[in-house]
């Protein structure tokens, strides 16, 4: 009877006094309501490591997207010119890092006819301006270098893209 009654008064305190967390804090131990908070700043903090590395995985998949389109062009051997041979006018005026460049003009005449028949074909064309006084017509802008590659690829089926077209990249982005 003892027993029954030392287990019935103990049952009682425990309800009374907010069961396993009264005796945890007599312990000195943490409460669910710590363990709760615990549990939530962990999730958090795991997230927020899974953002970092979902960002890293990215970055990563962006680099060796531009290398195996950098082995691809070396492959193929296509031209990739840099802008140091443009007139400083026609460095401030590209947006974009990357033109397929589908002539190079002395006379501006001819630099407007075959943008004209690369607007016809639905290329919106921008005249970019040498240093030599040539005059390139530059469509498909990008930031991109593997976009940039694939853009070549499909303009050169064009009807008035000269096989000899080649990618400008502009260094001053």
């Amino acid at each position: 009877m003892k027993k029954c009654l030392m287990i019935s008064a103990l049952a009682l305190a425990v309800c009374l006094l907010g069961g396993c967390d009264f005796f945890r804090r007599l312990a000195g131990r943490p409460t669910s309501v710590d363990i709760a908070a615990k549990r939530e700043r962990i999730e958090l903090e795991e997230a927020a490591r899974q953002r970092q590395l979902d960002s890293i995985k990215l970055v990563q998949k962006q680099i060796s997207d531009s290398l195996s389109t950098l082995d691809s062009l070396r492959n193929a051997k296509e031209s990739i010119i840099s802008t140091r041979q443009l007139s400083p006018r026609g460095q401030e005026t590209l947006p974009y890092r990357y033109y397929v460049i589908i002539g190079a003009f002395s006379s501006p005449a001819n630099a407007a006819r075959q943008a004209a028949k690369a607007e016809t074909a639905g290329y919106p064309a921008t005249a970019i301006p040498f240093k030599n006084g040539f005059t390139a017509v530059g469509i498909c802008p990008s930031n991109s270098l593997p976009e940039i590659y694939a853009s070549l690829r499909d303009v050169r089926k064009e009807a008035f893209c000269p096989a000899s077209a080649w990618i400008l990249k502009n260094e001053s982005l």
